[in-house]
């Protein structure tokens, strides 16, 4: 079985070397490593050269105007064209490749020496699945507590998760090449790093196809989180599109961070923010002291509900870490569950909302 790992990527020569070592060095190398250059301005395509990594640029050609790499010749200047996303991205790998499994790997992810080896023993099994996906490890490259939440957050979720997935994940994982073109691939219009991946799962269990969460299957993640770049990527790269999908299937998954713990963990948390904001401005009382109680009793109550996960946080950090990411998982709970609320009450409020009524003269002709 031929194995086709496709990575797409867009100025990450930073951390596209290292990801393209750490391929070379996999126990069962795979056979072929093809690295889609999204209109990146640095070098990235130099060191996917420099690594024998086959380079594909899709419908980017050489500047007509200075000869430079990766622009588009359609409208003949450097840049101005912008870059297509990671799912144009890895379409365009996917259709060059030669492999009977296409692996995706994220550019800033390094893949642990026995992940494809893994890959291809659960795809040789007798009942094998059509997709597979596997876990950021607990040791990401920076340290900082935004960096570190994030990923251990992740690590955390996919080591618990249903082994059955619903979803997909395409930092780490696999698919049949085969059933990967019977569903058209991932959803060119998602722009950027968005939920294409997640997308791209539900066709599949729609189609009766099976995922697997491998957890042990493992990689390192380079990427340095900011709280700036963390919560814009976790309201506008996935709540609202998330959100949008589950009112599109018109079903909510109850997996990974989206199981029952977490859903009531949003619910309590929400009621210790508004137990508190209304301490906060209510005149001092007996109901200032009520309500306090209850901030306490409800945090308490989140706190237990993922206690597993910062016991993970503790042992993995220590203290202080510990508590900082427990303030950005409540702050991840509120925000999170907040996006949805809106978006969810928005679409009820125009599916409720009465037709316009037409203007017509006497005639019928209308006046608008």
């Amino acid at each position: 079985m031929r194995l086709s790992v496709i990575v797409p990527v867009h100025d990450g020569g930073g951390t596209l070397q290292e990801c393209l070592a750490g391929l070379g060095r996999s126990t069962r190398p795979p056979d072929e490593v093809i690295v889609v250059d999204d209109a990146s301005t640095d070098d990235s395509a130099g060191i996917a050269q420099r690594h024998g990594a086959t380079l594909v640029c899709g419908t980017w050609e050489a500047c007509r105007t200075c000869g430079a790499y990766g622009t588009c010749g359609t409208c003949g200047t450097c840049g101005t064209c912008g870059t297509r996303g990671a799912a144009w991205a890895r379409n365009r790998g996917a259709e060059r490749a030669r492999g009977d499994v296409l692996v995706f790997v994220d550019a800033d992810v390094v893949v642990h020496e026995d992940a494809i080896a893994r890959m291809l023993a659960v795809f040789d099994e007798v009942a094998a699945p059509q997709a597979l996906f596997g876990s950021y490890d607990d040791d990401p490259r920076h340290v900082d507590v935004p960096s570190r939440f994030k990923n251990l957050l992740h690590h955390h979720v996919h080591q618990h998760g249903r082994r059955a997935a619903s979803s997909f994940w395409s930092g780490c994982g696999a698919i049949r090449r085969d059933t990967f073109l019977a569903v058209g691939g991932f959803d060119e219009r998602y722009a950027g790093s968005s939920i294409e991946d997640i997308e791209l799962g539900v066709r599949l269990c729609r189609a009766g196809m099976e995922i697997r969460l491998c957890p042990e299957i493992q990689a390192t993640h380079l990427k340095r989180w900011t709280l700036l770049s963390l919560w814009r990527t976790d309201i506008f790269g996935r709540a609202v599109p998330w959100t949008r999908l589950v009112l599109r299937e018109g079903q909510l998954p109850d997996d990974l961070n989206l199981g029952w713990r977490s859903r009531a963990s949003a619910g309590v948390t929400w009621a210790a923010f508004l137990l508190g904001a209304g301490a906060l401005f209510a005149p001092a009382g007996p109901l200032t002291g009520t309500a306090c109680a209850g901030v306490a009793a409800a945090l308490g109550v989140s706190t237990m509900l993922n206690a597993g996960l910062y016991r993970f946080f503790l042992r993995r950090g220590g203290a202080r870490f510990a508590a900082g990411a427990w303030l950005l998982h409540q702050a991840y709970l509120l925000y999170g569950s907040a996006v949805f609320a809106a978006l969810v009450l928005g679409r009820a409020l125009r599916l409720t909302a009465p037709a316009p009524v037409a203007l017509t003269d006497a005639r019928g002709a209308s006046l608008e």
